[in-house]
Parts: structure tokens; sequence; C-alpha cells
């Protein structure tokens, strides 16, 4: 069983405008919440490093994305 906050009136009201939206309103909406999550990770990761560069804020991201785990101290 899946666990959720959203009370089922919520998600009744959240599937009726999904199902409202064209394919292309469904695409866009799915980006723009990639790139927010995106940003909430550049700007978590900027705060726990302020010295590092955006070169490295870019590859720690990268990172987070396809090996989630750490970096041998070598390649940081």
């Amino acid at each position: 069983m899946t666990m959720t906050d959203t009370s089922p009136e919520a998600r009744a009201k959240q599937d009726e405008i999904l199902r409202a939206m064209s394919g292309e309103q469904r695409i866009t909406l799915a980006y723009e919440m990639s790139m927010f999550a995106r940003d909430l990770a550049r700007e978590g990761i900027r705060r726990d490093h302020p010295e590092w560069t955006e070169a490295q804020i870019a590859r720690e991201l990268l990172r987070l994305a396809f090996l989630p785990a750490p970096l041998p101290a070598g390649l940081r």
C-alpha cells in the first residue's frame, strides 16, 4: 500500500484536472516540475558547499542523479 498525505477528495480533484489537460500541457507540467526539483537540488548543494564553483555544483547535481554514492576523495 502506498502512503500518501493527500486526501481521497484532493486526489480525485488532481486526477480530474490532469485528465482535462492536453498532452502538451501534461508534458509542460512534468518539465516544469523536473526543473523545479533540479533547482531545489542545486540550491541544496550550493548551501552545503558555498565555496564550490558552478561547475562543481553542476557536476555534483549530475552525480546525484546518476551515481548517488559519494565519489572517492580523489575524484571530487
